[in-house]
């Protein structure tokens, strides 16, 4: 007798690869066995408008297939991987009630992780209520604590309701890193004391596991429990190839009115912001916070000094155009993180599980090649793996899939490694408020980030002060008695 089965179908990979296009093509041909929805896991496709910035499909290219968990929420509302995971649990198990397939298609990926994995999960659904007997500290975290200073004590002990605004309220965001920095230094190098829902989600997975996150990270990677019977599609492109792509892609939605959309949504802000503030001696609106909503959408961060200038400004056209080349910049950037993910953290989850089956197929072109390569093998998979027939070897499928399947980058740790791995750094050299630092994520960010004209206008600063300083203490000693040097301000003491 068979095992229940419970089918669906993943597409993941990079954007500018048209993993939707593929989800319609599937869904179309499974209809015509039973039938078939598409499920999003587009963090950013979930908000309501912005189908420019998002980059959603339109009604006609949807094809009358139904699209699910898109265009619900409002752009300023929060919406996090823990409510996405139960909400398409929900949506799923009700289609497997109907015999109905389930295809789920996005570019964030540790949102289809979590999904496919549910024990790996290391944080909590928005709502959660802690419990009235929280977990027993290990001894380590125990230490932790206990050597806090007794404000961080205050903070541990009465954790907030909902994450401070680094923009509106940056003593408490950073004091929230500082007390993550505190008790687990591994995991607060993952996040930028900004991005204070993080930071909060970690804390409280501290309390409810009473364990370092880091050390939840690590148990969890050892402990694979697929939900699903699930075929994943990884539709892959050259970076060579793909960045071009992506850099047309920018200029091809600039035209369609990109910049006109994320006008009119910043205007809706700034008219809430100021109308709940009437009362108050200023109307001035804060900046938006980039790590909230639809906000954190490639365009909104880099576009925002171009939109606060006067249009009367002589150097617009300057700053649009450098606005331009920070998107295209985030946008291969991000792709490259993507990548980065899939190699080393769902691949090693998908080769512990014997109920899940990856396979790469070969995005390089998009035309009749695409046709062919994706389409064409997918549709065969997908009918092989419907009748519960054998399916080939991944690695078998062609010299590109090979080369990813194998990587030996595919092993790094799914743990602290990774973790480390993607840690931030503060920079000295532009941090001018110790309680406000720069920090900057180390690797290909620091680098970028050391040949930024702000550090480089920094840097220059610092040595000039320096230089000023030292030619000071030249002139001051050259006019002290013979045998006397200037000594340090702190290291004179006053009379009794």
């Amino acid at each position: 007798m068979k095992s229940p089965f419970h089918p669906l179908i993943a597409i993941v990979g990079t954007t500018g690869v048209s993993k939707s296009r593929l989800a319609v093509e599937l869904a179309l041909h499974i209809k015509l066995r039973q039938n078939a929805k598409i499920i999003n896991a587009d963090a950013m496709q979930v908000y309501a408008g912005l189908d420019i910035t998002t980059n959603k499909m339109t009604l006609q290219e949807q094809r009358g297939i139904e699209h699910l968990l898109m265009s619900f929420k409002s752009p300023g509302e929060q919406y996090v991987v823990g409510q996405w995971v139960s909400d398409a649990a929900k949506l799923i198990d009700e289609m497997h009630t109907q015999q109905e397939v389930p295809i789920v298609v996005g570019g964030t990926a540790y949102w289809i992780q979590h999904l496919l994995f549910p024990n790996r999960l290391a944080s909590l659904p928005l709502g959660h209520e802690a419990s009235n007997q929280p977990a027993p500290l290990s001894i380590e975290l125990s230490d932790s604590i206990q050597s806090l200073s007794t404000q961080l004590k205050e903070i541990w002990t009465s954790l907030p309701a909902s994450a401070p605004s680094a923009s509106t309220d940056p003593t408490a965001a950073h004091d929230l890193h500082a007390l993550l920095s505190a008790i687990d230094p591994t995991i607060a190098s993952r996040w930028h004391w900004k991005d204070s829902r993080k930071v909060l989600t970690s804390l409280r997975v501290a309390k409810d596991h009473g364990k370092k996150p880091s050390d939840v990270h690590a148990n969890q990677a050892a402990e694979v429990a697929p939900r699903y019977d699930t075929l994943i599609f990884w539709l892959f492109s050259e970076p060579d190839i793909l960045n071009p792509r992506l850099d047309a892609r920018v200029d091809q939605m600039l035209e369609q009115g990109l910049l006109e959309e994320i006008r009119s949504v910043r205007e809706l802000v700034e008219a809430g912001t100021s109308s709940a503030s009437d009362t108050e001696a200023s109307n001035a609106s804060p900046p938006p916070d980039y790590t909230l909503g639809i906000f954190q959408s490639i365009g909104f961060r880099e576009f925002d000094f171009y939109l606060s200038s006067s249009p009367n400004d002589s150097e617009q056209d300057k700053r649009f155009r450098e606005a331009v080349d920070l998107m295209k910049l985030s946008t291969r950037q991000y792709a490259r993180r993507q990548i980065k993910w899939l190699r080393s953290k769902l691949l090693p989850a998908v080769r512990s599980s014997d109920r899940t089956k990856l396979f790469v197929l070969d995005a390089n072109n998009l035309g009749d090649e695409w046709t062919r390569d994706v389409r064409d093998v997918a549709l065969d998979l997908t009918d092989r793996f419907l009748d519960r027939g054998q399916l080939p070897d991944p690695t078998s499928l062609s010299s590109l899939a090979a080369r990813i399947l194998i990587s030996e980058e595919d092993h790094m740790s799914d743990g602290v490694e990774l973790i480390q791995a993607r840690g931030h750094i503060i920079c000295p050299t532009c941090t001018t408020d110790p309680s406000r630092p720069l920090m900057v994520e180390q690797g290909e960010q620091w680098n970028l980030h050391q040949r930024t004209r702000r550090h480089r206008r920094a840097l220059k600063k610092k040595y000039s002060r320096r230089e000023s300083q030292n030619n000071s203490d030249v002139e001051s000693t050259s006019l002290l008695p013979l045998g006397e040097t200037k000594r340090d301000p702190s290291e004179v003491t006053q009379s009794p």
